[in-house]
């Protein structure tokens, strides 16, 4: 797991269920969960973080699937990266999906968690603007055997946070059966960190178009309001048609939402946003129009 030697001797502990692991860390609050241990040890390894215990989650099953429930996926918080590529999952929840092929090379998508994604929180991870999008419900455990939910998004937003002892157990995804589309921008060719991603969803049912940007902030970005002026132009009834001008004019309404044009000079003089930016800005246009033109083709 690491080249460097520990700089003190860490107790290791393998609980084989969810409650065994949460009284672990009620009763050794130094303690730090680690699951697929990517981005834990990579702070381990730069010298970051030296925690005093560890509680692996790796022997818990019964975060490792998932189970239909009232319309609703419940996942595992130890699906891995590579179990969500697979088709049968692509299936159920295609953006996450294709969201957890793009996550990274074979090494990190096999060791990689849904729960892990979730709880470091990296603004580049690929798994949060799906949910986001999804608009998907977390299930955290405590002492005690207690359950309680929180939107995903709380928890992206810092609007909530995990208390002492508790642990994501499950993610509820609702199953739309729509078509859902997951697209990125990296600095490289092939998997690779995001510099930009978009997740967009339809939802038929209520005729709304969900759409989150991530990576360009510390959590994904909802453009609600163009969300709502798309969903408006979009034929339900007739195959979800929509004139071609209305997918570049809703890939810059996502972009400025998200990258606003910079404030005025003191003089009230308009000021241009640096090029980098405008870059930046332009890529999640491209992204947006291209997810809502396949999500609609």
């Amino acid at each position: 797991m690491t080249t460097h030697a520990p700089q003190a001797a860490q107790a290791v502990t393998l609980p084989t269920t969810l409650d065994e692991a949460v009284a672990v860390l009620t009763a050794t609050p130094a303690a730090v969960p680690v699951a697929g241990g990517t981005d834990l040890m990579t702070s381990v390894n730069s010298g970051q973080l030296r925690p005093a215990a560890l509680v692996g989650l790796g022997r818990i099953s019964e975060i490792r699937g998932w189970q239909y429930q009232d319309g609703h996926a419940l996942l595992g918080a130890g699906l891995t990266h590579a179990r969500m590529g697979r088709p049968d999952f692509a299936a159920l929840i295609p953006a996450l999906a294709a969201a957890a092929r793009a996550a990274g090379p074979p090494q990190i998508r096999n060791a990689g968690t849904l729960g892990g994604n979730i709880a470091s929180a990296a603004p580049t991870g690929d798994a949060l603007p799906v949910l986001a999008a999804l608009e998907a419900t977390l299930i955290i455990a405590g002492p005690s055997g207690a359950r309680r939910e929180m939107p995903v998004s709380y928890l992206l937003a810092g609007m909530e946070m995990l208390r002492a002892g508790e642990l994501i157990g499950h993610v509820r995804v609702p199953l739309l059966h729509a078509p859902q589309v997951f697209l990125k921008a990296t600095g490289r060719t092939g998997p690779g960190r995001a510099l930009a991603s978009v997740a967009l969803v339809l939802d038929p049912a209520r005729r709304g178009v969900r759409c989150a940007v991530g990576a360009i902030a510390p959590m994904p970005l909802r453009p609600l309001e163009a969300e709502e002026w798309v969903a408006r132009l979009i034929d339900w009834d007739n195959g979800r048609a929509i004139v071609p001008e209305a997918l570049s004019a809703f890939g810059e309404y996502v972009a400025a939402a998200c990258i606003p044009d910079a404030a005025p000079a003191e003089d009230g003089s308009a000021q241009q946003l640096p090029p980098a930016v405008l870059h930046l800005r332009r890529t999640v246009a491209a992204l947006a129009r291209r997810a809502l033109g396949r999500a609609l083709s």
